[in-house]
């Protein structure tokens, strides 16, 4: 579905991403992990479309997507749900939501897939007139992946959706990944620190390390690698 190949990312004279790989299949749930600096917030940013990559190719659905605008991206199928959730804080919760439908592709189904986003979210259908920035951290971030699913997407992408909430706030949200994956067929790539959590919930998972793809594989495999507990724990963890 999704193939990264190659990715070299830099702000000015200062690169962030040296050959960065990723792969997402139809159906799977994949977390890039990595410690603060690795790239991975560029990696996703570069995907989308918001930042364009130096050199590298990225393919989405057999079309080659790398250098498109964010907003093309998105009618191509691929949403991103932003860090810290992004949302207008004086909108409401309906307002905030009904802007992810905004491509082409998503508008027409609008209605249909506000109901679908309900039934996924019930906040969103009981909080759907208050201010957003009344939210809890939990509730600001449920409705900012109910936006990303308004745009109807074939991938979504999250990024940090554990950051900042209580243990079973981000229980309840991982779960809530999986119902998007396992009922509405989307496939899912998120970002996270936290190696445990994010390795029991994904497929597959992707480390970058100084803005490189440095180990990538089966959640199984990665949870009993030695290089990812030195790399998240120090040498004192081997």
């Amino acid at each position: 579905m999704l193939t990264v190949e190659g990715l070299d990312v830099a702000y000015g004279d200062f690169q962030v991403l040296w050959g960065a790989e990723l792969r997402v299949d139809e159906g799977e749930i994949v977390c890039v992990l990595g410690p603060n600096g690795a790239g991975k917030s560029t990696l996703m940013n570069t995907i989308s479309g918001l930042v364009k990559p130096r050199a590298g190719r990225v393919t989405f659905l057999d079309q080659r997507v790398d250098g498109l605008p964010a907003h093309r991206s998105a009618g191509h199928g691929l949403a991103h749900v932003l860090e810290r959730r992004r949302l207008f804080p004086f909108l409401t919760v309906l307002d905030n939501v009904l802007l992810g439908s905004h491509n082409p592709r998503a508008r027409s189904h609008r209605a249909e897939t506000l109901e679908r986003v309900e039934a996924l979210f019930p906040v969103v259908r009981v909080r759907r007139a208050q201010l957003a920035h009344t939210l809890s951290g939990g509730e600001q971030q449920m409705v900012a992946i109910a936006r990303g699913l308004m745009a109807r997407p074939r991938l979504l992408m999250v990024d940090e959706p554990f950051l900042g909430l209580a243990p079973q706030v981000a229980r309840d949200i991982g779960l809530l990944l999986r119902r998007i994956r396992e009922e509405e067929g989307i496939s899912v790539v998120f970002i996270e620190q936290n190696v445990e959590v994010a390795l029991r919930l994904a497929d597959r998972g992707y480390v970058l390390e100084s803005g490189r793809t440095i180990l990538s594989g089966p959640s199984a495999e990665l949870l009993r690698s030695s290089e990812v507990k030195r790399i998240f724990l120090g040498d004192v963890a081997l």
